[in-house]
């Protein structure tokens, strides 16, 4: 090689010291904020950091295998711009046809941009891919202050969004600047394409958007598509979804489709998107009232004993569950937390006759109401977060496998409803209204996928696709998170 000394051209030679340098002032003035910049910034600044993309021989088809998909970033609303795609190609094309002069276009500047950029590009792109471009556990759960401090700062948030899902770990960046290392990026980046049904006819809608407002709700539900549940909704087998832009539940198996009005939460009381299983129902339960309403309502009804007798309140002790004298209870008693504060099951019970029971974080089911007049109202956000279903028997008879009429008329009649066979109008006729109470725990076997959802674009029953009004405001916010990659 020293033979060959005298042909080296100076303005050609990698200096790793001038490229690292430049480096480093990129990332001192990059202020860009989503997890993939800072994922960059925070490999660079590493001290061990290695060059990813230029080697001695300079830049090869690795580059060009990120930039066929980003290429591609239209097709799916973004702009090219927000992942720096001309700049990337300007500065290639110098590399490959050694076009450099002196200060900014000199080698190593033009291969720190290079490094820089593709880094930043291709963890922007991977992260959007894989796991979504925004986190709807940081932007959602962010929201609605559960507490304040004295000077009405935020010191703890509602959970809004509760569904379990992929999230990228901290190694995620390194792993991915591996593939690059390996030449397997172009495997991966095809591997996490999204082809959910929804996503992809989302997608195509994306050309004919006419207006703003439809382009920019179609790309926050794209969006939601890119979120990977660790339980997807199911397009197959038995399933519940409740849509809460729409007010609707549907029950869907393989011969039966359902569709019902429902009231969700407030804009206070937001019902939270979760996913579970329904695993039983009780007719006529008791309804434990969440301490909110018990320090918002119930506290100041304290020693009124015709006020919690007209609506059938008891007050338990929680560590014997003895049941007080209304007169001897205290409002500082209530607020202690020692106590609950219950409604007898029943006709007049906020549940209703029957609730669905699912586990989740929130106490939060679906059940009867003893108040119907809701479900004739357009926007039905009226309830304290859980969701109130019109059609409660109806949905008890769908979670159930192949049940017996008996079964199904125990029911009917412990809902005071009339009952379907010889049997139930023969028990009917020999009890008393206050004795017909058949039946209260009844299992779910097998459980019941439910996915309570925000799409505010979705189909109906008849699944045709429809447009939703966004009751609680989180396209606005999917949205400001979306904007980086539009600019």
């Amino acid at each position: 090689m020293e033979a060959f000394s005298e042909m080296k051209t100076p303005a050609f030679v990698f200096d790793l010291d001038d490229i690292r340098s430049n480096i480093n002032y990129l990332v001192r003035v990059d202020s860009s904020s989503t997890e993939a910049d800072r994922q960059t910034r925070n490999y660079y600044k590493a001290d061990d950091s290695k060059l990813v993309w230029i080697s001695t021989s300079g830049i090869d088809e690795r580059a060009d295998s990120l930039l066929a998909w980003l290429h591609l970033v239209g097709e799916i609303g973004f702009t090219e711009y927000s992942f720096g795609v001309a700049d990337i190609e300007d500065d290639l094309q110098r590399m490959r046809n050694l076009d450099f002069g002196e200060g900014r276009q000199s080698l190593t500047h033009v291969a720190a941009r290079l490094e820089y950029r593709l880094t930043k590009a291709c963890l922007r792109y991977t992260y959007g891919q894989r796991y979504g471009y925004t986190n709807p556990y940081h932007i959602l759960n962010s929201l609605d202050a559960d507490k304040k401090d004295t000077l009405g700062n935020a010191l703890s948030y509602r959970r809004l969004f509760d569904v379990k899902m992929d999230l990228p770990s901290k190694h995620y960046a390194n792993t991915i600047l591996n593939k690059v290392r390996k030449d397997s990026l172009a495997e991966y980046l095809r591997k996490i394409q999204l082809t959910d049904k929804m996503y992809l006819k989302l997608k195509s809608m994306l050309p004919q958007a006419n207006t703003n407002e439809q382009h920019r709700r179609i790309m926050v539900n794209m969006e939601r598509c890119r979120w990977r549940r660790h339980q997807p909704i199911a397009d197959h087998g038995k399933r519940i979804i409740v849509n809460i832009p729409a007010y609707h539940l549907y029950a869907y198996s393989p011969d039966t489709t359902i569709d019902m009005r429902v009231v969700c939460g407030t804009l206070r009381t937001k019902t939270p998107q979760l996913s579970s299983n329904i695993e039983w129902m009780e007719v006529n339960p008791q309804w434990i009232i969440p301490m909110s309403i018990v320090e918002s309502d119930i506290t100041r009804h304290v020693g009124d004993s015709a006020y919690f007798a007209r609506h059938r309140y008891g007050i338990y002790e929680r560590a014997t569950n003895k049941l007080m004298n209304i007169r001897a209870v205290t409002r500082q008693m209530l607020l202690s937390g020692k106590y609950r504060v219950a409604q007898q099951g029943g006709a007049g019970n906020s549940l209703g006759r029957i609730i669905f029971r699912f586990k989740n974080n929130f106490s939060v089911f679906l059940h009867d109401t003893s108040n119907p007049g809701a479900f004739s109202r357009e926007s039905r956000a009226v309830s304290h977060g859980c969701v109130r279903v019109s059609k409660p028997f109806d949905l008890a008879r769908f979670v159930l496998d192949t049940p017996d009429d008996w079964l199904l008329d125990r029911i009917r009649i412990s809902m005071g409803l009339p009952p379907m066979t010889e049997r139930g109008q023969e028990y009917i006729d020999s009890h008393d209204e206050g004795d017909r109470n058949l039946i209260g725990y009844v299992p779910v076997k097998p459980r019941v996928p439910i996915y309570i959802i925000y799409q505010t674009l979705w189909p109906d029953a008849d699944g045709v696709l429809q447009t939703w009004p966004d009751v609680y405001g989180y396209d606005e916010v999917v949205w400001k998170h979306l904007k980086p990659y539009m600019m």
